[in-house]
């Protein structure tokens, strides 16, 4: 399923990204290009490197190198040190929605979703409260801005971390393994949502192990192992048609898990 337009801007421009915690090597001269209103879906094992690439895509990951672009006027370089002003310049470009959705529990829903805007954006309160209340309401949400989140299923906290993102106004969403920590019955209405943004134009590069949802909404899919990139491509080629075995290996593995 492809939105994107291949003359769009590039939106995003990752360069040769390095990164080592001791001797381990997590990361190996990784490159991503994710043009604007694209869904770009990291694929691949446990510890293959994917949740680091979208920390440092973040800024909450430093690299040892390479170098990453935001828009026309941000590119960081991490051949040398970056500083922190700089990092958090990258942060604003993007916003994260996690795996544990990292809700403040003493604040309610709608708190928590106009804390970003109000706090670090400056946003006068009562543009973020219509913004939010408009947004919660989009994900069916319109009628749990007063609770809290421990007062929520796992899915419905995870709607409102999504909330929360987009409440930034971003030109990039990063979603890591969004519906990881959630029961199965609850994956569909998180991935609905995020389906839906696909549709609305939403920049994403979304790491996860849902390969339904990569072949239906993503327009790239790179799959990652031991600190590269093995594999690229359309979802259509990349999941009937593999280049490497060790994507085959890694796919019929989820595919058929019982052999």
């Amino acid at each position: 399923m492809s939105h994107t337009d291949p003359s769009a801007p590039v939106v995003l421009q990752a360069t040769g990204l390095r990164k080592s915690f001791g001797d381990l090597e997590v990361l190996r001269s990784i490159d991503l290009t994710v043009r604007k209103g694209e869904v770009v879906a990291l694929i691949g094992p446990s510890g293959s490197g994917k949740t680091t690439v979208l920390r440092s895509l973040n800024g909450l990951e430093v690299p040892d190198g390479g170098t990453i672009a935001v828009g026309e006027d941000l590119e960081l370089d991490f051949s040398h040190p970056v500083a922190d002003v700089h990092r958090y310049a990258l942060r604003d470009r993007s916003a994260m929605v996690f795996q544990a959705h990292n809700l403040f529990p003493h604040k309610t829903v709608l708190q928590n979703v106009v804390e970003g805007p109000t706090v670090v954006q400056k946003v006068p309160r009562d543009q973020a409260v219509a913004e939010a209340r408009a947004l919660l309401e989009r994900v069916g949400l319109a009628d749990k801005e007063d609770v809290h989140p421990h007062q929520l299923s796992g899915g419905q906290q995870q709607r409102v971390g999504i909330v929360r993102a987009l409440a930034l106004k971003p030109e990039l969403l990063l979603f890591d393994e969004p519906t990881s920590a959630l029961d199965p019955e609850l994956v569909g209405e998180v991935l609905g949502v995020m389906k839906q943004l696909a549709t609305e134009g939403w920049t994403m590069v979304v790491v996860t192990h849902e390969l339904q949802f990569a072949r239906q909404v993503a327009d790239e899919v790179v799959f990652m192992d031991g600190g590269v990139i093995v594999e690229r491509g359309a979802p259509a080629a990349f999941f009937t048609a593999p280049a490497h075995e060790r994507t085959r290996q890694f796919l019929d593995r989820l595919l058929n898990p019982l052999g």
